[in-house]
């Protein structure tokens, strides 16, 4: 008798274009949200030659928006005349239910709205992964950074042991 088979989970392949990987060492991840971004068309071309940085970007409420500030793409040089300005404010598409609420977060003390990951998803669209996040201090990195050689150290001892 033939097996009905299983239902596969749709594949979402994401093309990863920048990532901030300081954020998860120099903040405390509370809450992830993926948000689109509006870009001009030389941005979108200089994406594509993965030539991008949001390391030291940060995502603000003004205006009764999101802005992406201090992110970096670089201009597309075939572009000419017509190219855009690298640091730029980008504006990002969420919805006004999430709006709000990440709004509501930032208003409290020592939350702040960082960039994780910049990328394309499977449809072709770039997409920038948000979170809201509260600073670490000193010691919680320590602490942190301790975990970190720890685990690396275990994993050593485990395959060393066979």
């Amino acid at each position: 008798m033939n097996k009905p088979k299983a239902a596969s989970k749709p594949i979402t392949v994401r093309k990863i274009i920048a990532e901030n990987r300081k954020a998860r060492f120099n903040f405390e991840i509370l809450d992830t949200l993926e948000a689109g971004i509006v870009l001009q068309g030389t941005e979108v071309k200089s994406l594509r030659r993965n030539q991008s940085n949001i390391a030291e970007s940060y995502a603000s409420f003004e205006r009764g928006e999101f802005w992406l500030i201090n992110s970096y793409i670089p201009e597309y040089l075939q572009a000419n005349r017509f190219n855009h300005e690298p640091r730029r404010h980008r504006k990002l598409l969420i919805s006004k239910r999430e709006m709000s609420r990440l709004a509501q977060s930032v208003d409290r003390e020592g939350m702040t709205v960082v960039p994780l990951k910049l990328y394309f998803n499977d449809q072709g669209r770039a997409k920038l992964e948000i979170a809201v996040a509260r600073g670490k201090k000193l010691h919680d990195k320590r602490e942190t950074e301790k975990q970190r050689d720890w685990n690396r150290e275990k994993s050593r001892l485990l395959r060393d042991r066979g």
